[in-house]
C-alpha cells in the first residue's frame, strides 16, 4: 500500500508580461534643428503585490544629442521618468500572502520615434516587462518503503584503523 508526503516548496503560482508604448515630453533651453541620437539607460525597477496585480516601479534616463543654432552647434539633454505599470496576474494558488515578486524585462526601454514639436522633444519609448510571482505550494508524492540494501563495513574500517596504529609515535627521533 502507498503512502502519500507532502512536500511543502516555493513555485512559480502566476506568471504574466505586458509589452508598453509610452509617450515622454522633454523641455530644451535651445532651440533645436535635429535630433541626432537617442538613448535610454540606466533601466531599474522593482515589484509588489496588490491584490492580483503587481505593480512595477521604474526610472530610466533618456539622453537626446542634438543640433541646434542652425546646426553649427550640438548638444546633450538627459532627463530621469519614472513609470508606474500594473500587469495582471492570474494566481494558480493564492493561500498564501507571503509571495515573492520577480520582475523581468524581456524588452529594454528603447525609443522608437522622435518628433520635435514645439521646442519639445516627443519620445515614444517600448518596452516590454514580465512578472513571476513565487509562492508556497504543496506537492503529494506517492512514498514506499524500502529496505536499507547497504552492507556495514564500520566495523572492519575501525579494525583496521586500529592495527595500524603505531604505539611508539611519541618516542621516535627524528
Amino acid at each position: 500500500m502507498d503512502n502519500y508526503k507532502e512536500i511543502v516548496t516555493k513555485a512559480v503560482i502566476g506568471k504574466s508580461k505586458k509589452s508598453s508604448t509610452d509617450k515622454y515630453f522633454m523641455n530644451t533651453e535651445n532651440n533645436i534643428n535635429r535630433v541626432l541620437g537617442c538613448w535610454v539607460i540606466n533601466h531599474n525597477f522593482n515589484g509588489s503585490t496588490m491584490g492580483d496585480n503587481i505593480n512595477i516601479n521604474g526610472s530610466f534616463d533618456i539622453n537626446v544629442w542634438y543640433s541646434y543654432d542652425n546646426d553649427t552647434k550640438t548638444g546633450v539633454f538627459k532627463e530621469t521618468f519614472n513609470y508606474n505599470d500594473k500587469i495582471l496576474v492570474h494566481l494558480k494558488d493564492s493561500s498564501s500572502d507571503n509571495n515573492e515578486v520577480i520582475v523581468k524585462c524581456l524588452k529594454q526601454p528603447t525609443v522608437s520615434d522622435v518628433n520635435i514639436k514645439d521646442q519639445k522633444i516627443e519620445l515614444t519609448i517600448d518596452k516590454e516587462l514580465a512578472v513571476e510571482v513565487l509562492g508556497n505550494t504543496i506537492i503529494k508524492v506517492p512514498t514506499k518503503i524500502i529496505e536499507d540494501d547497504y552492507e556495514d563495513t564500520s566495523n572492519i574500517l575501525i579494525e583496521d584503523e586500529i592495527d595500524n596504529v603505531d604505539t611508539n609515535y611519541l618516542n621516535k627521533e627524528e
